[in-house]
Parts: structure tokens; sequence; C-alpha cells
């Protein structure tokens, strides 16, 4: 799975997420994408499971580039700890993901093929998504 070797805090503020997208929202790299419809974090587990989707259909086929990284550490405490005692310690990675933000990227495939396989990863990320294309194809 997808998180960083090396960051310079470990420990992060939850922050806000506000507003659309302004960053990486259009095709850099393949022809066929999906696209972000709502604001979340997205974990690295998410990320690795549409993944896996994705290559599992297009069976060695095409090209995929994963446009998100996900290096936002998110703490968590133990069960059944009683208040105070400081900040938890790091769980799992996120990427914050705001609306209009390309999350995946295919390119050497069908319009069909990409298509499916997209759809197929957009079930395993818990928010909508549309699939884009370089052209009015799809």
């Amino acid at each position: 799975m997808l998180q960083p070797k090396k960051v310079k805090h470990r420990k992060w503020f939850k922050g806000r997420s506000r507003g659309i997208e302004r960053r990486g929202v259009d095709l850099a790299f393949g022809t066929y994408g999906l696209k972000a419809e709502e604001a979340r974090w997205i974990t690295a587990r998410q990320i690795e499971a549409a993944r896996r989707a994705i290559t599992h259909h297009i069976q060695r086929g095409g090209k995929l580039w994963i446009r998100v990284f996900p290096d936002k550490p998110v703490t968590k405490k133990p069960p059944e700890v009683t208040l105070g005692g400081g900040k938890g310690a790091v769980d799992h990675y996120v990427v914050a993901v705001r609306p209009g933000r390309v999350l995946f990227e295919m390119d050497g495939v069908s319009a069909e093929v990409a298509k499916e396989a997209l759809r197929r990863a957009s079930a395993k990320l818990p928010i909508r998504t549309s699939i884009i294309a370089e052209h009015a194809g799809i």
C-alpha cells in the first residue's frame, strides 16, 4: 500500500476540506480517467483496492497512473483508553480529495474495457465519481 517513506511532521492537524479542486482536474497522462465528484478522505487501502480492481480487469494490458498519494497521517488511540495522555499513534494514511480531482488515469485499452475497469474501481471508493475521456466518445 501507499505511504510516505519519510515525513517532516509525524502527526498532522485534521484540517478542513473546502471548495473545489483547482489542480489535477484534467487528464495529463492517459486517455480515460476517474474523477471525484465529492470531498472525502480516501485511505491508502481504498486506493490499493481500486488499483487492483483496474489491473485485474485490464489483464496486463494498457497503462495505469494513480494521480493521488496518501500522505496525510491519521492517528487513533487504542480502545478503552481514557481521555488525556496526548494524541494517539499514527494508524493509517489518507489523501484529502476535493471535487474535480482526477484519481486514476489509464491508456492503451479500448473504451469499453476502460469504462468497465473504472466502474469497478469506483465501487471500491467511498465517493461518487465520474468516468472522463480525452475525447467525448465515452
